[in-house]
C-alpha cells in the first residue's frame, strides 16, 4: 500500500488534519471498542503526530510520538490507530516501523515504553518490545506495559 506521510508537531496541524485525526480516533475508540474516554488529554499539544493518508487524501493510519516525562520517563508511541479500510494492508505495520525511525531520529537510541492493548501483545512484541508489567485494565479494555530496549 502506497502511504503519503506526513510528521508534525501540534502547532504544524491544520484545522482540518487536527479534525480528520479526532474524527479517526473517535470512530475507532470510542465507536468501534465502545469505550468512552477522555481522548483530548492535552498530551496532544506536546507530542509529535504521525499520520498516513492513501492516495485519495484519507487518513489512514496514525500515531501518536510522545516525548519522554509526559506518559512515562521514557519516549512513547500511543494513539496507535488503523482505519477500518487500511486493516489487513500491512499498514499498521509500516506505520509503527516509522513511528519507530521518526524516534531514533528525533531522539536517539532510546528506550519506548507503551502501553499496549492486551490482544495487540504480539503486534507489538514483532518490533522487539517486551512485556514489562502486569496487565492492568484502562477504561476497561486490558492493556500491560511494554518496553522496547535499543540493542
Amino acid at each position: 500500500m502506497n502511504i503519503d506521510w506526513k510528521i508534525q508537531t501540534f502547532e504544524e496541524l491544520s484545522n482540518y488534519e487536527l479534525y480528520a485525526i479526532m474524527q479517526l480516533r473517535l470512530a475507532v475508540f470510542s465507536v468501534e471498542q465502545n469505550c468512552a474516554y477522555q481522548d483530548a488529554d492535552g498530551k496532544d499539544l506536546k507530542s509529535l503526530h504521525l499520520s498516513g493518508y492513501n492516495s485519495k487524501g484519507d487518513i489512514i493510519v496514525y500515531s501518536r510520538i510522545v516525548p519522554p516525562g509526559i506518559s512515562f520517563k521514557e519516549v512513547s508511541i500511543g494513539r496507535v490507530i488503523s482505519s477500518e479500510k487500511a486493516r489487513g494492508t500491512g499498514a499498521g505495520k509500516e506505520l509503527m516501523k516509522k513511528s519507530m525511525e521518526i524516534i531514533e531520529k528525533k531522539f536517539g537510541k532510546v528506550p519506548v515504553r507503551i502501553g499496549a492493548q492486551c490482544y495487540l501483545i504480539n503486534f507489538y512484541s514483532s518490533f522487539g518490545f517486551e512485556i514489562s508489567g502486569e496487565e492492568y485494565l484502562e477504561d476497561n479494555i486490558p492493556h500491560i506495559e511494554m518496553l522496547y530496549t535499543p540493542k
